[in-house]
């Protein structure tokens, strides 16, 4: 019997295949990205570990201080704003770093997925480990007595959705531009400032007078300050919000101008 007139097997079409949508594509990748931030121990580690380690000293200690208020309703949006920075930035980061050292972009930018792609799915990951990081931060900071305001509710959503992009973009930034051993050794050490200086964890106006000007410039003192206005006063802090605005359209800039998918 010949085979040139047989008919494909029912169920096979006929023809290229071809990619599929875009927001599926997107979203398949976002989906790896979460499954890889959720089950490296050291991501996790720097992401949700040590910044529920940090509410929980912060509640057993009257060190350091963080000003007036309840001390849980200051440093519950303080931790908040760690996460974003830990999860947006370092983990970010390092994962960049080392898969382009890998090898990993290069492939990925030459997939139907592409650079915008695989961006998109790296924000998407991000806001959606965010979420995970907020319900447990959250749900432990009601447990140790905090009340937040529920009419900042939206100002936070905000800074937290604008802070996102401005850590991702720094992420990428240095992520695609130095080395892997670079970018790991940066990414800490700046994780550590953030959280000593930075006006994270700690309000600005407990830091040094000389600091405290200075620190309002940086995206992180921006990010806390939005985060506690809206979450202790229940109002939107539009500089503190300019700030974070400002960081996200130059990391941006950047990151587009200088990323490198090959280490």
């Amino acid at each position: 019997m010949s085979w040139l007139g047989a008919r494909p097997a029912s169920g096979l079409r006929e023809g290229p295949r071809h990619a599929a949508p875009t927001s599926e594509r997107i979203l398949a990748q976002a989906r790896f990205e979460v499954g890889t931030l959720l089950r490296n121990g050291e991501q996790l580690l720097v992401s949700l570990i040590l910044p529920a380690m940090v509410l929980l000293g912060l509640r057993a200690t009257s060190t350091p201080s963080l000003g007036a208020g309840d001390r849980m309703d200051v440093a519950v949006p303080g931790v908040i704003a760690l996460s974003v920075i830990s999860s947006a930035f370092t983990s970010q980061a390092i994962a960049t770093g080392f898969d382009r050292r890998y090898g990993v972009l290069r492939y990925l930018g030459v997939t139907p997925l592409g650079r915008s792609g695989l961006v998109a799915a790296k924000v998407l990951a991000t806001l959606a480990v965010l979420a995970l990081q907020v319900v447990v931060l959250g749900t432990l900071g009601l447990a140790l007595g905090w009340t937040p305001q529920l009419s900042g509710a939206l100002p936070a959503v905000l800074f937290v959705l604008v802070g996102t992009w401005a850590f991702v973009a720094l992420a990428l930034l240095v992520g695609g531009t130095l080395r892997a051993e670079a970018v790991l050794a940066l990414a800490n050490l700046l994780w550590v400032l953030f959280l000593a200086v930075g006006g994270v964890v700690v309000p600005r106006s407990q830091l040094p007078e000389a600091m405290a000007g200075p620190v309002a410039l940086l995206p992180s003192a921006g990010l806390g300050d939005g985060l506690r206005s809206a979450l202790v006063d229940g109002t939107l802090n539009a500089p503190a919000l300019l700030v974070v605005l400002g960081w996200a359209g130059v990391a941006t800039f950047f990151a587009a101008r200088l990323f490198r998918f090959d280490d």
